[in-house]
């Protein structure tokens, strides 16, 4: 069993390379992603209000090891440690009628898993497919052949991008940030 609910200590810290300037003032794309609880779509276009969208690689699960060198490549390692931040607040967000998001490439499937198995009280959407990540250009990194999402954080409101939390790191640090510009 692996325990990848904390942040290790000395993970290569990434830097801001201008991969998201672009984001800030574009619309969401019409595009709808799963909603891995469910299993219904949601097309990002339609969102409303105040949403806040934390783009990870993906979730660790305990029975499987992580892909070889993980803890080296910068921003990799930490997403189960922000997904539970994000839920250990999540009333802090409702409070302010604003609605989270959890999104990676990972299958519905493995997402639907992670929700349940950490008590997470808000949608975490697939982008298996990279529709979203496509549409926004948004980074990524490969390993072993597999393609990830950079972690990202996006501040939404009635469907257009206002704020971009990037890089994140550690992992579980962007929730005051956030709170503190959708306040």
């Amino acid at each position: 069993m692996h325990d990848y609910s904390k942040v290790p200590p000395n993970l290569p810290a990434p830097v801001d390379n201008g991969e998201c300037d672009h984001l800030v003032g574009l619309s969401l794309p019409d595009v709808s992603l799963v909603d891995s609880a469910s299993g219904t779509q949601i097309r990002m276009s339609d969102l409303t209000g105040v949403c806040v969208l934390f783009l990870y690689p993906m979730t660790g699960h305990p029975d499987q090891s992580l892909p070889k060198g993980w803890d080296d490549i910068p921003g990799a390692r930490g997403c189960t440690p922000q997904a539970c931040t994000y839920r250990d607040n999540a009333s802090r967000f409702r409070e302010n009628s604003i609605t989270l998001y959890g999104i990676s490439t990972q299958s519905p499937e493995d997402q639907a898993e992670a929700k349940q198995r950490l008590s997470l009280p808000y949608s975490l959407l697939s982008d298996a497919k990279f529709d979203f990540a496509k549409a926004l250009s948004l980074p990524t990194f490969t390993v072993d052949s597999r393609v990830f999402l950079k972690r990202v954080t996006l501040i939404c409101r009635d469907g257009i991008i206002t704020d971009c939390v990037y890089p994140v790191f550690p992992s579980n640090s962007d929730v005051e940030l956030v709170l503190s510009i959708v306040s």
